[in-house]
């Protein structure tokens, strides 16, 4: 079965009203065996599709994951990509900016660590940072030697999707496919997950305490996000808000968006013409005549 993942796209322009998604939706399986052989069909798929966009050597796909603490972006990045070869796939997770990033504008560090050709990369946080973090505690601006008309500029946020969509524009036509997933909690299941971090003992080192600080900016955090939301996704490089307090739902539904989205560039395995029939036939020959 399908998974129809349109209804959890952003519309270009859209107005986000995060309280009107759902973070929870029925069951998209019958059971956890279920789910097992669906997400199982899903990895089997993106090795093949994987296969294809390194034989090919015209795309590169880039999927971005944003989402409040606990949300599940390394659970979800490690089920969906389980079966994805390591050689042509790489994750970076973005934290606080060194003081070398400081000292460039704000998209340099991940620039840096988009993928090439016939790759799969995978942020988790991003350059989405700088308009959501940065914006819930503005405090950070100081630090980034900002000319004190851009820091300080109303029109700060504006630029800063601007460019951001305007970086995602370039990329798509030179071959880079975008897709961003805001895996999308609910307040009482991020409250549900950071106790079972505190109670399990081999979770304890999961457990920061300024989890609790961040989950103080609830209500700000979930405006930045609809506000960003809402100005950068684009017809090519869209956001999918994923409904994320049930984590097999949401793999589900990511790994289909993807498959989604390298199916749909209809590749195919290079044929080989007639002068490398030629030179494949004489190296055969050879190969044959040797044994």
């Amino acid at each position: 079965m399908t998974i129809d993942c349109d209804k959890f796209r952003v519309a270009p322009e859209e107005e986000v009203d995060l309280s009107a998604r759902p973070t929870d939706v029925k069951p998209l399986y019958d059971s956890h065996r279920d789910y097992r052989r669906r997400i199982g069909e899903h990895v089997e798929e993106l090795m093949e599709q994987q296969n294809l966009l390194y034989s090919n050597n015209t795309h590169s796909l880039l999927l971005i994951f944003q989402g409040m603490d606990t949300a599940g972006k390394d659970r979800c990045i490690k089920h969906v990509m389980s079966g994805v070869n390591p050689q042509g796939c790489q994750v970076f997770s973005f934290k606080h900016p060194s003081a070398a990033e400081l000292e460039h504008d704000f998209l340099w560090r991940t620039t840096q660590r988009l993928p090439e050709r016939g790759h799969i990369g995978i942020f988790n946080r991003s350059y989405y940072e700088e308009v959501l973090i940065v914006r819930v505690q503005p405090e950070i601006l100081q630090g980034e030697g900002l000319p004190q008309e851009v820091g300080h500029s109303d029109h700060l946020w504006q630029q800063r999707y601007r460019s951001i969509t305007d970086l995602e524009h370039h990329l798509h036509h030179n071959g880079t496919r975008i897709l961003k997933f805001f895996l999308h909690l609910s307040k009482n299941e991020q409250r549900k997950r950071l106790l079972r971090r505190i109670d399990d003992a081999e979770r304890n080192w999961k457990f920061n305490v300024s989890d609790i600080e961040q989950r103080k900016l609830w209500t700000p955090y979930q405006k930045a996000y609809e506000l960003c939301l809402g100005a950068t996704s684009t017809a090519h490089s869209p956001w999918y808000v994923v409904p994320a307090d049930d984590k097999r739902n949401a793999h589900l539904i990511v790994s289909q968006v993807v498959l989604d989205a390298l199916q749909a560039l209809q590749m195919a395995y290079p044929q080989a013409d007639e002068a490398r029939e030629w030179e494949l036939k004489a190296i055969r020959k050879h190969l044959v005549k040797r044994e």
